[in-house]
Formats: C-alpha cells, sequence, structure tokens
C-alpha cells in the first residue's frame, strides 16, 4: 500500500524528466526573422522538421537537428506559389527547376486554357510536330497522368494544374468556330469531371486565342459548374485585357455568379496606354462583386511587358482549323492582304497585341523553331522589317509561315503606375506565366521574358525593399497562404505545425532579379536554402540535385 501511496509522485517525476530532455529534429532551422504567411508581423524563431513535415516552430533554442541551418539575417518562409506556370515541358527536360528554386518557388501550378491533358492520340499527335528544341515522348492521356508521369520522373517543385478549356474544346470540336453539340458538351463535362476527380484545381481558360476564342460564355459557365460541384476554380485569361477589358471583367464576374464559382483573373494587366486609366473601374468591379458575394481575385507578373505569340497579333478568324489551315490562308494573297489590314484596324471584335504595343519596336521576337531564324532571336519586330525591307504585318505573317509556329514575342504594352497599383491590391497574386528554365543547354537555344528568372525576386527586392509599395509580410502573404486558401491546398501555404515542409529561407536585404529584356538567361539571387517537402533542394544558392516534388490535388480529389 506503501508503493501504491507514492506511484503517482514518481510518474510525475519521470513524465517531468522525459520532457525536459532536448527535441531532435530531422532539421533545425535555427535564429530565423520567422515571416509565416499570414501576413502577421515576423518575429526571430526556428523551425523543425520531421520528414516531410513541419514538426515545431517558434522558441527551439534546446533543441536539436540531424541538419541544423543557421537563419540567423534570413527571412524563413513558406514556399513560394507560382500561380501560372508554363514550366510543363521544361521540367520534363530538366526536372531541377532552376529559375523557379533559385527565387522559392516550391508549387507551379499549370493550365491556362491548355493543359497537359486529357489528350487525344491526334492531339499527341499534333503536339509531337509541335514541339521546338524541347522534344519529349507523350506517354499519357489525362491529366493526372501526366501530373503522375512528372513526380515520377522526378522534380524539384511540387506540381499542380487547372483542366485547360482550350484542350476540352480541341479534344472534342477540334479547331472549329462553332458551338458545341450537346453531345459534345456533355462529352466535355465529362472530361472536366474525370480531371476533378484526378485532382485538377478547377477549369482554365485563355479566350484571346483561336479555337478558345470561339468558345461563349454559356459554354463556359456549364464548364464551370462542373468544376464548382468540386469546390474547384475558373481562372481565365480573359478576352480583352484592353478595349474591351471592363466588358470581359463582366464576363468573368457573370461566370463566377452563374457557375457558383470562385474566379481569377489570370496576369491582370491594362493593355495600351489608352487603357491604363481603367484601373479604377476594374477595381471599383472587382469590389463589388466580391461586396455582393461572390470571391474573384487576381495575378500578375511584375513587369510592364508581356509575352505570347505573333498569334495575338492577328485576327482570330484567319487561325481557325489549327496552325496548318492558318499558314495556309496566310499563303494566300487575298487573305493575306485581308490579315494585314485587320492587324492595324482599330477594332472591339478582338484583341490585335500589335495594337496594344503601339510601335513595332515594341514588339521582341524572341523564340523560333527553326534553326535558320534563329539569328532573329531578341531583334524587334521593327528591326526585322527593315532588314527585308516589308511592312511590319508582312513581316509578322511571314515569319509565322516560315517557322512553322507562333513565334514567341514580347508585347511591352503596360504602365509602371498601374503595376505599383495592382501590387498592392488586397486580392492580388503572382504567376510568372513563364517556364522554369536554367542558364544551360537547350534553354539558351531561346531568348525568353525576364519574369521567367525574375517575377518573385523583383517583387521582394524592387517592389518590397527598395519601392516599399507593400510590406514583406503582405508580399510573403500574398505569395503563399493568400494563394493556398484561394485554391483550397490543404496544409501547404503557411509555416504551421503539421504543415508539408515547403520552406524557403533568403536574404531580405539582397534578393533581387538580375533577368533583363537583353539579357533574360540570368538567375535571382538572395534565396539560400530551399525544402521542398522536408527535402533540401538548395543549399547555399546552389540546387542539391534532389526532386522530392509531388502532386498537389484540389479539393475534388477522388482516392483510387
Amino acid at each position: 500500500m506503501k508503493n501504491l501511496k507514492y506511484f503517482p509522485f514518481f510518474t510525475l517525476i519521470l513524465l517531468l524528466t522525459n520532457c525536459s530532455q532536448p527535441q531532435n529534429f530531422d532539421v533545425l532551422i535555427k535564429n530565423g526573422q520567422i515571416v509565416d504567411g499570414s501576413g502577421k508581423p515576423s518575429y526571430t524563431g526556428d523551425v523543425g522538421i520531421n520528414a516531410d513535415t513541419i514538426a515545431a516552430i517558434g522558441d527551439l533554442s534546446t533543441a536539436t537537428g540531424t541538419l541544423e541551418v543557421n537563419a540567423s539575417g534570413l527571412a524563413v518562409a513558406p514556399g513560394f506559389i507560382n500561380m501560372l506556370s508554363w514550366a510543363g515541358e521544361t521540367l520534363i527536360e530538366d526536372g531541377r527547376s532552376m529559375g523557379g528554386i533559385k527565387q522559392g518557388v516550391t508549387l507551379e501550378i499549370f493550365g491556362e486554357g491548355w493543359s497537359m491533358g486529357p489528350l487525344s492520340e491526334s492531339m499527341k499527335k499534333q503536339e509531337k510536330e509541335k514541339q521546338g528544341d524541347i522534344k519529349y515522348d507523350i506517354t499519357w492521356n489525362t491529366l493526372g497522368g501526366y501530373l503522375e508521369f512528372l513526380t515520377n520522373k522526378g522534380v524539384s517543385p511540387n506540381v499542380a494544374s487547372f483542366v485547360g478549356a482550350t484542350t476540352l474544346r480541341i479534344h472534342t470540336i477540334g479547331y472549329e468556330d462553332r458551338a458545341p453539340t450537346p453531345q459534345e458538351m456533355d462529352s466535355m463535362k465529362l472530361m472536366v469531371k474525370q480531371a476533378m476527380e484526378e485532382g485538377a484545381l478547377g477549369v482554365g481558360t485563355s479566350l484571346i486565342y483561336a479555337p478558345a476564342f470561339y468558345s461563349s460564355t454559356e459554354e463556359l459557365i456549364e464548364l464551370s459548374k462542373v468544376a464548382a460541384e468540386y469546390d474547384g476554380m475558373y481562372i481565365s485569361h480573359m478576352r480583352s485585357e484592353g478595349p474591351r477589358l471592363l466588358e470581359s471583367l463582366d464576363e468573368l464576374i457573370r461566370i463566377a455568379d452563374e457557375a457558383g464559382i470562385r474566379a481569377e483573373i489570370y496576369h491582370l494587366k491594362q493593355s495600351g496606354k489608352d487603357n491604363w486609366h481603367k484601373f479604377d473601374d476594374v477595381v471599383a468591379k472587382v469590389d463589388s462583386a466580391n461586396t455582393a458575394g461572390l470571391h474573384i481575385t487576381a495575378d500578375m507578373y511584375n513587369y510592364v511587358a508581356g509575352s505570347t505569340g505573333l498569334d495575338a497579333s492577328m485576327p482570330p478568324w484567319v487561325q481557325e482549323g489549327g496552325y496548318e489551315k492558318w499558314s495556309e490562308r496566310l499563303q494566300d494573297p487575298v487573305i493575306r492582304e485581308k490579315v494585314k489590314e485587320e492587324m492595324i484596324a482599330p477594332t472591339d471584335k478582338w484583341e490585335s497585341l500589335m495594337q496594344a504595343a503601339g510601335d513595332p519596336a515594341k514588339i521582341l521576337l524572341v523564340g523560333f523553331n527553326t534553326d535558320s531564324l534563329k539569328y532573329l532571336t531578341g531583334k524587334s519586330l521593327k528591326e526585322v522589317a527593315e532588314m527585308r525591307g516589308t511592312s511590319p504585318e508582312e513581316t509578322a505573317i511571314d515569319l509565322v509561315v516560315q517557322d512553322g509556329s507562333s513565334v514567341s514575342t514580347i508585347y511591352f504594352l503596360m504602365s509602371e503606375e498601374n503595376v505599383k497599383k495592382q501590387i498592392a491590391l488586397p486580392w492580388m497574386s503572382f504567376g510568372s506565366d513563364a517556364r522554369s528554365m536554367a542558364t544551360e543547354g537547350v534553354f539558351l537555344k531561346s531568348s525568353t521574358h525576364p519574369r521567367a528568372y525574375g517575377n518573385v525576386a523583383r517583387l521582394l527586392g524592387k517592389y518590397v525593399r527598395e519601392e516599399k509599395v507593400i510590406s514583406l509580410e503582405e508580399a510573403v502573404h500574398k505569395l503563399s497562404q493568400f494563394p493556398a486558401n484561394n485554391l483550397k491546398i490543404k496544409k501547404r501555404g503557411s509555416l504551421e505545425q503539421g504543415n508539408y515542409a515547403d520552406v524557403v529561407l533568403f536574404d531580405p536585404e539582397t534578393i533581387t532579379d538580375k533577368a533583363t529584356f537583353e539579357e533574360p538567361h540570368q538567375y535571382a539571387k538572395g534565396v539560400k536554402h530551399v525544402f521542398v517537402n522536408g527535402t533540401q533542394v538548395l543549399k547555399d544558392g546552389e540546387h542539391t540535385g534532389e526532386m522530392p516534388g509531388k502532386v498537389v490535388r484540389g479539393p475534388g480529389y477522388v482516392k483510387e
């Protein structure tokens, strides 16, 4: 009886002794400026990681780590989310994702209109024929199959995707300018259902381009209704970012309302000097929609120039049927003359980026498929037109025919003042709208937009540190927790116990973008260490060779 009387006391002593033993973590990040993604003020603290999970955060001064990282003088933040990535092909070529990882991007999100599935056999054949410098076999059919292919192959960042409405249309209707039949509409809706159950984040559109241009608002509402059943999002490169910007925003808001779905504007901008004044009207419309109970957000890249192709300077009707038909029409003298006229004639029927740029000197040619044309890389359309003795319109048409592609192009379109005002909007996140490349090998065969290497670093360096447009805490929030919450992604986007250990350590005093329009293949500086799912992929600014990236799936994911 005497021993039993004192048993609780000895148990308490044992528990206290065990609790006083120092904790040991797989990784211990010590003495960093914790910027946790919430937007709240940063503080000095530590982060403990076990396996792929954040095990503890705060004062871990008595703890030890199998790997210990001194973060003194560094910001410690959640991994950054690239809301609009075109790294789908470049990650097949090089899974390290150098351009993104060196900026702390741990999640690349695809699907602006086009997605890497679902693909029919004829689409796979077409895609193989269109491949440029990067060559690869297409062994998958569905979007989920592509994402699994990528992570099985090995990639450093996590990956996710919207299902592209353009992809669905090509799969079902082809490149024709017509409405889907009831049977075709049902087929597209079933493909949305399958993609959502495979983990797609929602439906993505790019309505400035053919054949997406041919889709009606009603068609997009029907597709979005299916995504809404799985709590997905509708995300759109709107039908116009210039003359009909406000009307196009009305369309997006209507789709969100009638489909009962969250909606986001891809790379919000006011293209062309004549449209810069529309900024306030855009903000008013979005704020009004959100006040009315909708959920409208946007993303952007931090530059005054966009990048797409010469197809964005030509009317959609000439592109009906796909590239082969487009090229064939451009070689017809009568059609060619009509196209040249429409490329420079003011219109509200379609979006001409040649008109938005206002001057062929503000149109840079940065990517050719044909080796014999690569010497023109980096030159303006005006320079090439003068070299050839042809008009800018004629030159653009000739290049599309000669290169067998739309030719990658940079257009200078936006106002720097509007860029800064957009960054400060409370419903803004960020996307590079670019590939993730390395400054070596096949990637040097073409030029690119500097946003591929600098979008995040430019935000944190130029606009946070130098110009103080927003605070460091707000910037990190817009790069992490805010987009993760919008997308309904679980256990990512913030430094919290139990979340996946996607962590970036950077020097807020030195982080900067180095890429320029003249020399874009330059890595950003200032990111020191990056962990993806608890594995270190960047150490002292150098890639470790690790490929721990996983598929990040949306809320509708159904496990097999």
